[in-house]
């Protein structure tokens, strides 16, 4: 197909955990000089209501486990609105680089002539970390961090964590709260000790986020702790250093799931 000369401009955007002050600066200026936004499901009222009043606007919808827009048609309504000339940008919950397919995006877009720019933002393993007070790596207890997602299929869990045995990587699980007992069983499987530590985080970056820890073992029943919102699960000794009294299950809750 030739290339469109005449089209505009496409901005992959990370909008960050939430919160519109830990979004980027340059993440920020994006999103107030839009000519049309397209965004995410998680993505906030406090940041959409950045974009300018005469901002063509369009929920994307994408959400793990819920329906949502088709990738194609995403992928349509970017390449239509740059090719009338718009600043289009592209706003997607955490970073866009890590599980936000920017590769195929960005890929797609340059195959038809329209500049791409990827503006980073903060993703939910490091904004989860710092709202609970807690490292990603620790000198003596984790050397390494690994992102990873939860897919199921069939029931199973599609993914391949062997590396991720290691006592001294923490693993960083995007999307797993309805596979919690696939990883824990994956995850010991593999040779990590049913005793590491974990936390359970829901709505990260949120005011209304909330953490619960326990070991690798009870990881379903934390899990099923949540209310609903959108899950991050953190396997490693890193996650017993943060403070106790925010990380507490509901006794009650659990009480409830281990009868």
């Amino acid at each position: 197909m030739p290339h469109d000369h005449a089209a505009g401009q496409v901005l992959l955007v990370g909008a960050g955990p939430g919160p519109a002050d830990l979004m980027t600066v340059r993440a920020m200026r994006a999103v107030q000089g839009a000519q049309a936004l397209l965004y995410d499901a998680l993505v906030g009222a406090e940041i959409l209501d950045l974009a300018p009043a005469n901002c063509i606007r369009i929920q994307t919808g994408k959400r793990a486990a819920r329906a949502s827009m088709a990738q194609d048609t995403i992928n349509r309504l970017m390449l239509r609105l740059a090719r009338r000339g718009l600043k289009v940008v592209r706003l997607k919950g955490g970073d866009p680089s890590i599980f936000g397919r920017v590769g195929e995006e960005s890929a797609l877009l340059k195959s038809h002539g329209v500049p791409v720019e990827i503006v980073p933002g903060v993703t939910t393993a490091c904004a989860a970390a710092a709202q609970f007070d807690f490292p990603l790596t620790h000198r003596g207890l984790a050397r390494r961090v690994v992102f990873a997602t939860a897919t199921l299929t069939a029931g199973k869990l599609v993914a391949d964590w062997d590396g991720a045995a290691d006592p001294e990587t923490t693993l960083a699980i995007y999307m797993g709260g309805a596979a919690a007992r696939q990883i824990r069983a994956r995850l010991i499987a593999a040779g990590r000790s049913p005793s590491t530590p974990v936390a359970v985080i829901e709505n990260v970056g949120r005011s209304q986020a909330r953490a619960v820890t326990g070991s690798l073992d009870s990881l379903p029943i934390l899990a099923a702790t949540s209310g609903g919102g959108p899950v991050m699960i953190v396997v490693g000794e890193v996650t017993a250093l943060a403070p106790g009294a925010l990380l507490q299950a509901p006794r009650d809750v659990v009480q409830a799931l281990r009868a």
